[in-house]
């Protein structure tokens, strides 16, 4: 049985450029520059053209009176047309054709009244001049090579006629004058094609550069939306809202302008995937987000994934019942999909949301993470109510270890009662495939023997303090049944930010690895990126203690929070964890592009990369083709206690 879904209609569209069309528009971006290049020529040809009245009455001044006048009409209707054409924005070709036309008039308008002058001999080395029509019509236009060999083809024929026709004179002026012609004829129509070809060559190049630009711009785009997005549910990541929040922040310090964070979480997603797997819970997280995003951004927010099952929004917060009023829509949006999940423990049988609400405040302090903290504050109050409902933050609401129930007294009792136990999860080399190094991991049973999961009693912990205790002891515990046992090289240990925070913590763990008689490079400590991570001094004055003992530091979960490059820039860490979720995520072409580029950001900086979470043989061989330092996961081999451990 799989849940069932509603149909989801998704319209893309995208934005797509060809080689051909970089080819129309440098061409539409040319046809301006020619039109102008047009009309410039015209205009100067004209003028040149007119100017030649002089030599009319110096050469054959018994008919310039009307070569002139046939000039200036030449000149003139030439003009007309030409300027007709540009103003009715008629196609280039056209122009390009009136130019050619006005060449032809030009030349056949001067020659027929000109060749009935009496002084045939100074007509015939006029007639030189002709070629001038010639050359304009190939050289000084930018006319396509048919058109110039037309035009020109025209005058070079009307030469050989009136000279065969009018000028019966000498073959060896024949000769000589057609020689001439025919020359310039051949030279500049061979020019044309050059230049033809050039042009055709330069376009050609200016659109190959222009394709490539707009590549390599659709690739910074794409590389960029892809930084951006979750690869999962196709809406922004938590990098995109830590952007948004910083925008928002500075918005509400600078100009007072008040907004709101929604913490959103999916009602026991871990059942809802132990019951119909992970692609069917991938798919509803996918469904939930599309709803989601369509809900939001109509009301001017922004959504992302904050991780696993919870999404975040942050919107400008005109008043808190608007807000409220969009969180609840949201609520009964998500109940209306009515996603089967019958494994509920409560009376539901449909996937149902929990929501947080912070607004700004005087007390929300210094930091956008606090706001977010708030948030989350509410999300838990939300959970601890029910589920499927809303609630706003409220400083008298109860935190977290307030309903903590019997885990608060159970974890301050439980190693005096041995309710706390380790197993230890091997970490392979994948040069050779072999354990050098384990981790230990930190169990928790009730007095019945009911298992708790770290996810539920750590938190706790964490915000009773019974974590420090507990984080020695496991520590200790580690050393002892690892390290001097020689079990394995190197044993590696969570560790919590309140840990590093506390007082001593570092001399805590010089006096253990005196007290095993085992040396401080065999020991790994795990930071866990995220939300409390702060740059405090103290913090990083612990792991420099830490580091001054020999002691590995590692980055645990990377990619998970908000500060795994701030911590990379701040502590060099010999190896970093990557966490499981991107490894889980490379069935899918961005999936994997995430994890290679997350690989080559680690492999750059010289940390030790270590992929956890390999269940599977496709993903150890994937692993293999990445060049991966270590990995760690179920396929490898299962958390078991140092017994088994040794047995093995």
């Amino acid at each position: 049985m799989s849940a069932a879904y509603p149909t989801v209609r998704c319209d893309e569209s995208t934005d797509s450029f060809s080689f051909a069309e970089a080819c129309k528009s440098l061409e539409a971006e040319n046809d301006s520059v020619r039109r102008q290049s047009a009309r410039h020529g015209l205009w100067i040809a004209v003028a040149v053209y007119v100017s030649f009245a002089l030599p009319d009455q110096w050469l054959i001044p018994d008919v310039a009176p009307v070569t002139i006048a046939a000039r200036v009409v030449v000149a003139v209707m030439a003009l007309l047309a030409f300027e007709a054409l540009r103003l009715a924005k008629a196609k280039i070709v056209w122009l390009d054709i009136t130019c050619a036309a006005a060449l032809l008039a030009g030349y056949l308008g001067w020659l027929y009244p000109a060749i009935g002058t009496r002084d045939v001999a100074a007509m015939s080395y006029y007639m030189i001049f002709g070629a001038i029509f010639m050359m304009g019509a190939n050289l000084f236009f930018s006319f396509s090579f048919r058109l110039s060999v037309i035009t020109s083809s025209v005058v070079l024929c009307a030469f050989f006629v009136t000279i065969e026709t009018y000028f019966p004179s000498s073959q060896v002026y024949k000769i000589a004058f057609g020689m001439f012609y025919i020359s310039c004829f051949v030279f500049t129509s061979s020019i044309n094609w050059r230049l033809n070809v050039e042009r055709r060559s330069v376009l050609l190049n200016a659109a190959e550069a222009r394709y490539q630009h707009w590549e390599a711009s659709e690739r910074g785009r794409s590389l960029l939306e892809l930084s951006n997005t979750d690869y999962l549910t196709g809406i922004n990541n938590r990098r995109a809202l830590d952007r948004r929040l910083d925008e928002c922040w500075a918005a509400w310090k600078d100009e007072g302008r008040d907004f709101v964070v929604f913490l959103i979480d999916v009602d026991f997603f871990k059942r809802f995937n132990d019951r119909y797997g992970h692609q069917e819970g991938d798919r509803c997280l996918a469904v939930i987000a599309n709803l989601l995003k369509a809900v939001v951004e109509s009301s001017g927010g922004m959504i992302g994934r904050y991780g696993g099952e919870e999404f975040i929004v942050v919107m400008p917060a005109e008043t808190p019942s608007v807000a409220m009023s969009l969180a609840e829509r949201i609520r009964m949006e998500v109940e209306f999909l009515a996603i089967a999940h019958d494994e509920r423990p409560d009376d539901s049988a449909i996937v149902t949301v929990s929501i947080g609400v912070a607004f700004t405040s005087e007390d929300v302090g210094e930091k956008v993470e606090r706001i977010v903290r708030e948030a989350d504050l509410a999300l838990y109050n939300a959970k601890a109510s029910g589920r499927n409902c809303i609630r706003r933050f409220d400083p008298s609401l109860p935190r977290p270890d307030d309903n903590a129930g019997k885990l608060v007294p159970l974890l301050t009792a439980a190693i005096d009662r041995k309710l706390v136990s380790l197993v230890y999860q091997p970490i392979f080399d994948l040069t050779n495939e072999r354990a050098k190094a384990v981790e230990a991991l930190m169990r928790l049973r009730m007095p019945d023997g009911t298992a708790v999961s770290p996810r539920t009693f750590i938190p706790v912990a964490e915000r009773t303090g019974a974590i420090l205790e507990l984080g020695k002891w496991a520590i200790e515990t580690a050393c002892r049944d690892i390290l001097m046992t020689d079990r394995m090289a190197t044993v590696s240990v969570n560790v919590s930010p309140i840990q590093l925070r506390s007082p001593g913590f570092a001399a805590s763990v010089a006096d253990i690895l005196a007290r095993c008689g085992v040396s401080g490079s065999r020991l790994a400590l795990e930071v866990t990126e995220g939300l409390d991570m702060d740059m405090q001094s103290e913090v990083l004055k612990c792991i420099a203690d830490l580091r001054a003992l020999g002691v590995e530091i590692w980055l645990d979960d990377f990619g998970s929070g908000f500060a795994g490059l701030s911590w990379l820039r701040a502590i060099e860490f010999q190896t970093v964890k990557v966490d499981r979720t991107f490894l889980h995520d490379c069935s899918n072409q961005r999936g994997l592009t995430m994890l290679q580029d997350m690989v080559a950001l680690i492999r750059n900086r010289g940390n030790t990369i270590l992929v956890e979470g390999v269940e599977t043989a496709a993903q150890l061989s994937l692993l293999k083709d990445l060049r991966i330092d270590r990995v760690q996961g179920f396929h490898m081999g299962m958390p078991v206690s140092a017994e088994r451990l040794n047995a093995a």
